[in-house]
């Protein structure tokens, strides 16, 4: 499990990082120099060479090219090599094709690193395997940092504070607080990993970079009452109907892990920040406070989400954690602020449960025009597990989480919420179209994929299907015992154009007709 360092130029200024290989494509992490100008999708390829033959080559576009302007953290996504293949980069302009650097396997690998604001460094880790709610035993296991882990007598090793799930927390050396280069996350900056004592130490890209600030008082208003987190996958045609609606009811800032999106959801993402929309019940106009944060890290919801509360902490009050196809509504028309002011008046409230309805195809066989609030309006009479609102400062150390909500520190305890004042409308079995998306992969860490013979009672599942994406005749009309069109109705009477019924999330053409969204899958 040790890990492999180096980097291979590909120009004098720009390099290859490193490179991790997941199911279906491969990550390029680049490194520039401080004077480079930072490369494009356009103007690289992805060079895939023969281990047999020098002279044998493919080239293929990059899926993407993440990470912006930021020069530390730029990663090129490719299609994964063939068989007998490794992968490099190249630059279109000159030709020129690096020796491929060492590639780290993705289930075994230290991803992500952190310093929080107590001075500890927090470490993503997978492949501990380790059971989903349980603390393991400390005394397993060390944190090592260092720049090159083939080097044992050049590391930095420190205990592990706790360990559980995916998450590792260790005691940081002072000579990686006070060092100027652990401020960055380039090739230069010391790495952090874990070592399971008698096997050996993890690869590791992660770079602890700059940390957390201290907290703040507790009694000091944070900027924003209510957050959203949420991570998704293609998932940018239903994106601006969740904000805006979200936006209506109170929420204020949002956070976006995305995992490996291919449909263009960066460009609907600064749409919606950029719009300035009005209700006809609302005369001053909202601003959508929204930032995309790349997660390239297949399957590790649970760490994505404790990685979003450290993120949110210092200016979020409550977070609420919940996918794109689920909508909080409050069937009084009281809004978020009202219901967290409630539950704020007891100091002891760390979290609030909200059940969750979920929603069938209700007889339809395409995708609504008007969006999913509009369009599914039948659903299961019982709610199906629920979602969570959390205070960032209540949060256990360890950070334990099971998507649906969050250990709490000693001290707190969470509340459910009464289904007559907020309830969760889980649009979970869409159309076919949509649903059948849902057997490309799961995102979280402790539930098996739709394709896994796993579980297969499991309320994670759809009832009735099989491990195979093959739509039921009768899909349309499945999971509909309960017509509600309560939130339905909210959403007509507050967005619906007084004079066109249209909703300000649909896509209108230029004679005002309806036309199918243009974010689509790329390739």
């Amino acid at each position: 499990m040790e890990s492999i360092s180096g980097a291979s130029p590909i120009t004098r200024s720009i390099s290859i990082r490193e490179t991790v290989m997941l199911p279906d494509q491969a990550l390029i992490f680049l490194n520039y120099l401080p004077s480079a100008r930072l490369f494009t999708k356009e103007d690289l390829d992805c060079v895939y060479l023969s281990v047999e033959s020098s002279q044998r080559q493919l080239r293929k576009p990059p899926v993407d090219v993440e990470g912006g302007w930021d020069r530390d953290n730029q990663i090129v996504r490719c299609p994964r090599q063939p068989r007998g293949f490794t992968v490099s980069l190249a630059l279109k302009s000159s030709g020129h094709v690096p020796p491929p650097v060492p590639s780290h396997r993705w289930d075994s690998l230290a991803y992500e690193a952190m310093i929080d604001r107590d001075n500890t460094t927090i470490v993503f880790v997978k492949g501990l395997n380790l059971r989903p709610e349980r603390l393991s035993n400390v005394s397993r296991f060390e944190c090592v940092y260092g720049w090159d882990f083939r080097r044992p007598k050049f590391l930095l090793r420190s205990d592990v504070v706790s360990i559980a799930q995916e998450i590792v927390r260790c005691k940081t050396p002072l000579s990686v607080l006070n060092s100027p280069r652990r401020m960055s996350t380039s090739n230069n900056s010391v790495k952090v990993s874990v070592r399971l004592k008698g096997r050996g130490i993890f690869r590791s890209i992660a770079r602890p970079g700059s940390g957390l600030r201290p907290g703040n008082d507790p009694y000091t208003r944070k900027q924003y009452e209510m957050c959203v987190c949420t991570m998704l996958r293609n998932q940018a045609r239903f994106l601006k109907e969740w904000v805006m609606y979200h936006a209506r009811i109170g929420v204020q800032r949002w956070f976006i892990y995305d995992n490996n999106s291919d449909d263009d959801i960066e460009e609907v993402i600064n749409n919606v920040v950029d719009m300035l929309s009005k209700t006809k019940d609302i005369d001053e106009e909202v601003s959508y406070n929204i930032t995309r944060h790349v997660w390239p890290w297949i399957k590790t919801q649970e760490a994505g989400f404790s990685h979003c509360a450290l993120r949110a902490r210092d200016t979020c009050e409550w977070v609420g954690f919940i996918d794109v196809d689920e909508f909080f509504y409050l069937p009084s028309g009281l809004v978020l602020h009202d219901v967290l002011q409630n539950q704020s008046r007891y100091s002891y409230v760390g979290e609030v449960r909200v059940s969750c309805y979920s929603f069938g195809p209700s007889s339809l066989k395409h995708v609504p025009e008007q969006g999913v609030t509009a369009g599914y309006n039948c659903r299961l009479a019982a709610p199906e597990r629920h979602k969570s609102i959390v205070k960032p400062e209540a949060l256990n150390s360890t950070l334990i989480n099971v998507v649906h909500h969050f250990h709490l520190r000693k001290g707190f305890e969470y509340v459910n919420v009464d289904k007559g004042v907020m309830v969760i409308n889980h649009y979970k079995y869409q159309v076919w179209q949509v649903f059948k998306e849902k057997f490309y992969r799961r995102v979280a860490t402790y539930v098996a994929d739709w394709q896994d013979d796993q579980n297969a009672g499991s309320k994670d599942r759809a009832p009735g299907l099989g491990t195979r994406a093959v739509q039921p005749p009768d899909w349309s009309s499945r999971f509909c015992e309960v017509t509600d069109n309560g939130l339905r109705n909210q959403v007509l009477r507050i967005f619906a154009d007084p004079e066109t019924q249209t909703l300000p999330w649909q896509e209108v053409g230029e004679q005002g007709n309806h036309r199918k969204s243009r974010y689509k899958r790329k390739g």
